[in-house]
């Protein structure tokens, strides 16, 4: 007896195909679909918004020739423990390990910053409802956590739900920048820096900076810049530009004869030399970690280098790694100051990356007179 005919084979073969390619139009609607909703949800925040001052102020305005301590730290969304690493860094995580895990970040990093005693603080990457925080209010905890200060909250994150990596999507963002102040703040505003216009602006921040604005007993005003500059998907002449941006404002300023404190996270070599400083020769350099360009600066504006303590303190680990003495380490935070502005002191502070993947900078400063 023969077997089957060929035709019997032949309709199943055709069945197979059929579903397959049903699966292969339905994973293209799918993805298509995901696309289309990453496109469509992607805005802009508006440049210059005005920004709400909360709370209460528990000093007086600054006074010229009186010391001010500001402290600059990046909050790292409260994931980075000693041991995290990060996908887009080349390590495994997108999130978190727990919500228990962000509160002991945030708390322990805000006692830290607190021990300095500071009259402003200007910290960066606070998430307020992300999902790779657990959805926790990393801005309600601070403030709630230095009471005597006025705070200032400027949105630089806010994406779309991004489903990579595929077995614990990073999710949807929502983050800022927070100033605090212990002296009365008069206004504050946001400023939108230049950004890629490419596919990897949905991988970067809205990228922003705030201005907040501090009346200076006997005239003038204390302007404080807090600033978050781009790392992953920038390029020369988009770097070039936001720090442009940030320069000139600041030389504005001080033309008209305020004081500027700029502080935060450059993502830049900030000293200039610190990858070759850290690192061993032939270590693994990143893209992001290019010199600061320190030929922009306009006359009257001039860097704080941390450079009180020897041997100089990294402020920031790539995280493609858990920390150890093998960990890339540079200098991307820091202060610039108006030529009206005296650094009394600057330094590094070296928290072994407990908390965050940034070690906080203390800047002491003078208001001169005229």
């Amino acid at each position: 007896m023969g077997g089957p005919p060929i035709g019997f084979f032949m309709k199943y073969v055709k069945k197979f195909l059929k579903g397959l390619l049903a699966l292969v139009i339905l994973a293209a609607v799918i993805v298509g679909g995901y696309v289309g909703y990453v496109f469509l949800s992607y805005d802009r925040v508006e440049d210059r918004q005005p920004l709400t001052v909360e709370g209460a102020a528990a000093a007086d305005a600054p006074v010229i020739g009186e010391t001010y301590t500001v402290v600059t730290q990046n909050a790292g969304f409260g994931a980075y423990t000693a041991d995290f690493t990060f996908f887009m860094d080349g390590g495994e995580s997108s999130r978190a390990e727990s919500a228990e895990s962000v509160k002991t970040c945030i708390e322990g990093l805000a006692a830290n910053v607190a021990s300095f005693d500071p009259d402003f603080v200007l910290f960066q990457e606070i998430d307020t409802d992300s999902t790779r925080s657990f959805h926790l209010d990393e801005a309600s905890m601070l403030t709630a956590l230095f009471p005597e200060d006025q705070s200032v909250f400027a949105v630089n994150y806010h994406s779309a739900y991004l489903m990579y990596p595929l077995t614990k999507p990073h999710g949807r963002s929502n983050s800022g920048l927070l100033t605090l102040s212990r002296h009365p703040v008069a206004s504050a505003l946001r400023r939108s820096l230049p950004i890629s216009e490419t596919v990897s602006k949905f991988l970067d921040l809205d990228r922003c900076y705030s201005v907040s604005r501090i009346p200076v007993s006997g005239g003038g005003e204390l302007v404080l810049y807090n600033v978050h500059l781009s790392a992953y998907g920038g390029s020369d002449e988009l770097r070039a530009a936001q720090m442009t941006m940030v320069f000139e404002d600041m030389r504005g300023e001080y033309e008209k004869g305020n004081y500027c404190v700029c502080g935060g996270d450059f993502n830049h070599d900030f000293s200039g030399d610190s990858t070759s400083y850290f690192n061993a020769v032939g270590a693994t350099e990143f893209g992001w970690a290019q010199p600061f360009p320190a030929d922009l600066l306009p006359e009257g504006i001039s860097r704080c280098l941390g450079y009180d303590a020897d041997p100089l303190i990294p402020t920031c680990r790539n995280c493609d790694i858990p920390y150890d003495e093998d960990t890339f380490v540079i200098i991307v935070d820091g202060f610039l100051l108006s030529d009206n502005v005296e650094a009394v002191s600057v330094a590094n502070i070296d928290e072994g990356f407990t908390f965050s993947d940034h070690n906080p900078v203390v800047l002491r400063f003078r208001l001169k007179d005229g």
